[in-house]
C-alpha cells in the first residue's frame, strides 16, 4: 500500500519557479553576525509572544552572535521543527518583526526570519557533512505507533517529535510530493520545492516512515487507522480552490489561483502563453496577492488584482500588496466581478459591477485566476470527526485533540487557513499530549517549556 519513501524526489531543472530568485537570500557568515550583533537581547522579549511556537529567539540570536549555530538551530528547532522553513516562509513583519522592539525606537527590526533561516541552513549542512545528528532519536525502544494524514508541515512537526521520543510515526500522504502548502502553493520566491523537500528529507532522517500515494477515504479508511495505531493525527490542510459561478468560466484560461500556482512551481511542461499580456485576478487576500506577484515578475504586463472592498479592507497582509505593487501589479477597488465575456474558447473580457456607483463595465483580459478561498474536505474522511459550521475540525485548543479521544488534527484543517508556523505549533501539542498519554514524558523541552510558554499567553 503506497510507496515508502525517504528519498529525494527527481524534480525538473525546468519548472517555472526556477526563474525565480530567493527574495530574502540567505545571509552570508558577515551578514549574520552584524544583524545579530544588533539584537539587545530584550528580557521580556515581544518577538517571543508574537511567534506562535515561542521560539527563545534572543537565545539563537545570541548564540549566532558568538559563532555557536549548532546550538542556536537547537533552540530554534527543540520549539519549532519546521523552523528552516518558517524561517523563510513566515510573514514576520506580521510576527516576531513586526514586535521587535526596534520599531518603536525609528530603527530597522532585527531580521529574525532570515536569522533563523541561517542558523537552520548552516546547522543542516554541519550535521551533514559531520554525520552527528543535532537530535539524537532517543535509544528508549517502544511499540507504540502513530499514524499521520497528509504530509504537510503539521503532520512533519508532530511526526517529528513522537520519532524522536521513540514513537513509530507513519506519514500517509495522496501526493507525490510531500511538504504540504511549501513544496505545492508557497510562492517560489520565498521557497523553491527542492528547500520544502530537503527539509521533509531532514524531518524523515530522525525516523520517521512516509507513504505516499495513499488516500485516506479511498486507499484506507480511518477507522482501519484508528484500530491499528495507539494514536492518529489529521493534517490535511485544506481542499481545492473555490469557483465563483460566473457564466462563461469553464474556460482552460480561468484558473484556481492554488493550480496556477501549482503549476508554476512543480509542473515542467507547464509555460505561459506567447501572447498572455492581461491578467485579472479575482480577491484580495494572501494567495491573490501571491499568484500577481508571481505572473508579473515573470513577465505578464498587466496584472490586475480586483476586490470587492477597499484596500484597507483586504484581508491579505499590506506588506506584501506593497512588494507586488513594486513590479507593477495594481489593485482595482470596488468591484465584483460578473460574467467572463468570450469568443470560444478565447477571453476577451471581465464584466463587472462597481459596488460603490453600481455601474457595469467590462475589463479587457486574456486570463483570469479565481482566488477566493478554498474548500474544507474533512467530512470525506470520516463523518464521525465533529467539525463546526465552516467544515473546520473542532479540537482541544490545548491538546489538538478531536471528538474521537485517540483522534488528533491541526494545521489548516482546524483553523481554515493560517500559517505554516501555526501548523507547526499545533504539530508539536499534539505529538507532546501523545507523548504524555503514553506515558513518556517530551525530551526537547517537556513540562518546563509549556508551563511558561502556556502562562505567557495568558498573560
Amino acid at each position: 500500500m503506497g510507496n515508502k519513501t525517504s528519498s529525494k524526489p527527481l524534480l525538473s531543472p525546468k519548472r517555472l519557479e526556477r526563474q525565480f530568485s530567493d527574495y530574502k537570500p540567505l545571509y552570508s557568515e558577515a551578514e549574520a553576525l552584524i544583524e545579530a550583533n544588533r539584537c539587545i537581547n530584550c528580557y521580556d522579549a515581544p518577538c517571543i509572544s508574537a511567534c506562535p511556537t515561542g521560539i527563545d529567539i534572543p537565545a539563537f540570536i545570541k548564540k549566532i552572535s558568538t559563532g555557536n549555530i549548532i546550538g542556536s538551530a537547537k533552540v530554534i528547532f527543540e520549539a519549532n521543527m519546521l523552523g528552516y522553513s518558517t524561517g523563510r516562509v513566515c510573514p514576520v513583519e506580521e510576527l516576531c518583526v513586526g514586535a521587535c522592539v526596534y520599531n518603536d525606537l525609528n530603527s530597522s527590526p532585527i531580521q529574525i526570519g532570515r536569522l533563523q533561516h541561517y542558523a537552520a541552513k548552516k546547522a543542516m549542512e554541519i550535521e551533514e557533512n559531520t554525520g552527528k545528528k543535532l537530535f539524537p532519536r532517543s535509544k528508549r525502544k517502544s511499540d507504540k505507533k502513530v499514524a499521520l494524514i497528509g504530509a504537510g508541515p503539521a503532520s512533519l512537526a508532530c511526526a517529528a517529535y513522537l520519532a524522536l521520543d521513540g514513537i513509530e510515526a507513519v506519514i500517509f500522504e495522496k501526493d507525490t510530493l510531500p511538504g504540504g502548502l511549501n513544496t505545492t502553493a508557497v510562492a517560489p520566491y520565498k521557497i523553491q520545492t527542492e528547500a520544502s523537500i530537503e527539509e521533509v528529507n531532514w524531518i524523515l532522517q530522525h525516523g520517521v516512515e512516509l507513504k505516499t500515494g495513499v488516500e485516506i477515504g479511498k486507499d484506507i479508511a480511518l477507522e482501519k487507522l484508528i484500530d491499528e495505531y495507539e494514536a492518529v493525527f489529521i493534517g490535511i490542510g485544506l481542499g481545492m480552490g473555490k469557483r465563483l459561478e460566473l457564466k462563461g468560466n469553464d474556460s482552460a484560461a480561468v484558473w484556481r489561483a492554488t493550480d496556477l500556482i501549482r503549476k508554476i512551481k512543480n509542473d515542467p511542461d507547464f509555460s505561459l502563453p506567447d501572447e498572455l499580456n492581461t491578467v485579472l485576478i479575482i480577491g484580495g487576500g494572501n494567495t491573490a496577492i501571491d499568484i500577481s506577484r508571481e505572473l508579473a515578475m515573470l513577465g505578464v504586463k498587466d496584472v490586475r488584482l480586483l476586490y470587492r472592498r477597499s484596500r484597507k479592507e483586504m484581508p491579505g497582509y499590506e506588506h506584501e500588496m506593497v512588494e507586488a505593487s513594486r513590479y507593477g501589479v495594481r489593485l482595482v477597488e470596488h468591484v465584483t466581478p460578473l460574467e467572463i465575456i468570450r469568443n470560444g474558447e478565447q477571453i476577451k473580457a471581465l464584466k463587472v459591477k462597481s459596488t460603490i456607483s453600481n455601474d457595469i463595465f467590462d475589463l479587457p483580459c486574456d486570463w483570469v485566476v479565481e482566488a477566493v478561498g478554498q474548500l474544507k474536505h474533512v467530512s470525506k474522511i470520516s463523518p464521525e470527526i465533529e467539525v463546526d459550521d465552516q467544515g473546520r475540525v473542532i479540537v482541544d485548543a490545548k491538546t489538538r485533540r478531536t471528538s474521537n479521544p485517540k483522534v488528533y488534527a491541526g494545521g489548516d484543517c482546524i483553523n481554515g487557513g493560517k500559517e505554516v508556523v501555526n501548523a507547526a505549533q499545533d504539530g508539536r501539542e499534539a505529538a507532546f499530549d501523545i507523548l504524555r498519554n503514553l506515558g513518556i514524558s517530551p525530551s526537547l523541552h517537556g513540562e518546563k517549556y509549556f508551563k511558561s510558554f502556556v502562562s505567557e499567553n495568558k498573560n
